[in-house]
């Protein structure tokens, strides 16, 4: 057994009925040298005392923090200045981990070269070990950043992403005062600029995809949130570098003004001449949700895909 040197990650808030599943996986899996680390986001519910039990077992290290409600990235901050381990991996309360996990990112991680720009492991997640959300990993790239990751490759899906402790203490979440939600790329677009990532070709994460509940859900958390929200999109402008990955930033932009129907954001981009051309593509990207909505409503839209 050597060095602990992995902090599991949990945020949660009113999981108590359910995170017995996430610490099943934890339990099982084939090397257990890790310390699982729950931020407790202010639950009203049994979760305390679930923990507490967990603890009582004693079958995983397991540290519990209780807080006051303020959002999951919040939370996230929590973690990341009290984690005590180099390495770092959020998994949410209601998923879980292949059985092998633990191992494969400590197998990963002993091949990973040290050097600074290296900050950390992408893997996927998936709804089986067999199965990921989206696609597998490019072929032949062993290293990408995150938003390489999806933007040059052109990778679908989501990921598990461990990174250095030290690197995403660099890199805390913005807290808006009254809001409780920031988009986790945030925090991935800024590390991007600077560092890359090793490549998992491998599902070690579990978890289900509602896609549809998501996109439904998320356009409500967008408008309620709307200083994060924006704030995520702003910088996306802020870090284009070409031509036309500026032109995306600021078309999709002004699609977040209207999706939080806020001309008030939209008069404050300076960008004069970029918000009138970016204009047909704005409305384009804003339009296509509801287009896609409507037309699976009426069960047209597989038809005119395929």
């Amino acid at each position: 057994m050597f060095d602990n040197k992995l902090t599991i990650f949990t945020p949660t808030y009113n999981r108590g009925d359910i995170i017995h599943k996430c610490y099943k996986s934890l339990c099982d899996q084939t090397n257990t040298n890790f310390t699982w680390l729950i931020v407790d986001d202010g639950s009203t519910d049994n979760t305390e005392t679930v923990i507490n039990t967990f603890i009582k077992e004693n079958k995983i290290n397991i540290i519990y923090i209780k807080q006051k409600n303020g959002g999951k990235h919040v939370a996230h901050n929590t973690g990341v200045l009290k984690c005590k381990t180099e390495l770092f991996v959020c998994v949410d309360s209601d998923d879980y981990l292949t059985l092998d996990a633990v191992q494969e990112i400590y197998s990963a991680w002993e091949k990973v070269p040290d050097v600074s720009d290296l900050a950390g492991i992408i893997a996927l997640k998936g709804i089986s070990d067999k199965e990921p959300i989206g696609t597998w990993m490019p072929k032949n790239i062993q290293y990408s950043s995150t938003f390489d990751l999806y933007d040059k490759y052109k990778f679908k899906g989501d990921t598990l992403l461990v990174f250095k402790t030290n690197i995403l203490r660099e890199y805390l979440f913005p807290v808006f005062e009254g809001e409780k939600f920031v988009t986790e790329a945030v925090v991935y677009d800024l590390i991007s600029q600077k560092h890359r990532m090793k490549l998992i070709n491998k599902v070690l994460y579990l978890c289900e995809y509602l896609e549809d509940g998501l996109t439904r859900n998320l356009l409500q958390v967008h408008r309620n949130n709307k200083q994060g929200y924006m704030h995520y999109l702003l910088q996306r402008i802020e870090i284009a570098t070409e031509k036309k990955s500026k032109y995306k930033a600021v078309s999709n932009y002004i699609a977040g003004c209207l999706r939080i129907k806020s001309f008030y954001y939209y008069k404050k981009l300076d960008l004069k001449w970029l918000k009138i051309i970016t204009l047909p593509r704005a409305l384009w990207v804003y339009t296509k949700p509801h287009l896609k909505k409507t037309l699976i409503k009426y069960n047209l839209y597989n038809k005119l895909v395929k």
